[in-house]
């Protein structure tokens, strides 16, 4: 008896198409789905592996919800002087709600990733964790999934390496064995975020100010669109030593610069944390990420209402409004939410 029917997002690329593989050796009857988002996808690479395979195919055409639930938040968010995640936003709206909603219309019992990330489930409780690969761990961009939803996840790709991937993909003759990672947005494949929103919108990003903490100008800028907190390089300034950008001020449209020294921050707000297993009663210890690739730094957490507020144990590098702030109980996944202050 086959373990039931499971619909997988295929991108085109070999972690896809390794998740579709390893996923029918298993005995599941599975089902490929491109999500048709800003006319980029490999649609035929997907559907050449599904036919490999013997497994059916579908195309869905879901870029308005892209553009709705993605595209323009994100260059609405830039537009704030925040740094938003795009990622985060994609696997939330249409990753796993609008291919979620299809995915219970076709009858399938599970929806798979090609996600590097871990679903453990202990005595009827599931949990997310980071992948066996610490270099791909995607678990941070999955901090909104419930335990409902894990209960229906499939991240097969979680309990193998990169190479070890690739190595399966070569072996069944996926002509995706070699390709490379994507790197950048999606929807803005040359990184030039600034020229992708100036084209979007009718709205002058003019020169400015280059501030300290103080408010003393220490120079010009070329509109605050061009540059995100934490940035060091491409400030077009001579100092006496290096500065980076610590906040963007979209009201007075001042760049604010501090030292290295004044980088680290002590607490950060988050005013919606989603809990994957319900909010806490009382403070708890976790460490917490801040940007994706970041090192995880101990902190206590403090629920306050629909957020929380995080205390670190000693300084952290500062923390980007429009970023995530991601909580660990060692490999376990807590919650998370986008950083306010």
């Amino acid at each position: 008896m086959g373990k039931g029917k499971v619909l997988i997002a295929m991108s085109g690329g070999v972690d896809s198409a390794v998740t579709a593989y390893l996923l029918k050796e298993q005995g599941f009857d599975c089902m490929g789905v491109t999500m048709q988002l800003w006319g980029n996808e490999r649609t035929e690479d997907a559907r050449a592996v599904c036919d490999l395979l013997g497994i059916p195919f579908t195309a869905l055409d879901r870029r308005e919800a892209f553009r709705r639930h993605v595209v323009e938040p994100f260059i609405q968010s830039y537009c704030r002087g925040e740094t938003p995640n795009p990622c985060i936003l994609c696997n939330r709206y249409l990753k796993f709600g609008a291919l979620w909603d299809f995915m219970e219309a076709s009858g399938a019992e599970y929806l798979a990733t090609g996600h590097y990330a871990r679903i453990v489930e202990q005595d009827g409780v599931f949990s997310l964790q980071k992948a066996k690969d610490p270099a791909k761990d995607q678990s941070y961009v999955l901090y909104h999934l419930t335990e409902q939803q894990l209960s229906r996840v499939k991240f097969p790709l979680g309990d193998y390496t990169k190479q070890e991937i690739r190595a399966i993909a070569a072996e069944q003759g996926f002509v995706s064995a070699k390709s490379g990672d994507s790197q950048d947005i999606c929807f803005i494949p040359d990184g030039d975020h600034a020229a992708f929103i100036r084209s979007r919108v009718e709205i002058d990003f003019p020169a400015g100010d280059f501030v300290n903490r103080a408010g003393e100008v220490m120079g010009r800028h070329k509109g605050i669109i061009h540059y995100t907190v934490g940035q060091r390089k491409g400030l077009g300034l001579a100092l006496p030593e290096p500065h980076y950008v610590c906040r963007k001020d979209a009201e007075t449209n001042r760049v604010v610069l501090c030292t290295a020294g004044e980088l680290p921050v002590s607490s950060l707000t988050v005013e919606k944390f989603y809990w994957i297993h319900g909010v806490p009663e009382t403070p708890l210890r976790a460490t917490v990420r801040t940007r994706y690739h970041q090192k995880e730094t101990p902190a206590t957490l403090i629920p306050m209402g629909e957020g929380a507020e995080i205390r670190f144990d000693t300084p952290t590098a500062v923390s980007a409004p429009g970023q995530s702030a991601v909580a660990y109980a060692e490999d376990t996944v807590l919650g998370g939410g986008e950083i306010s202050v």
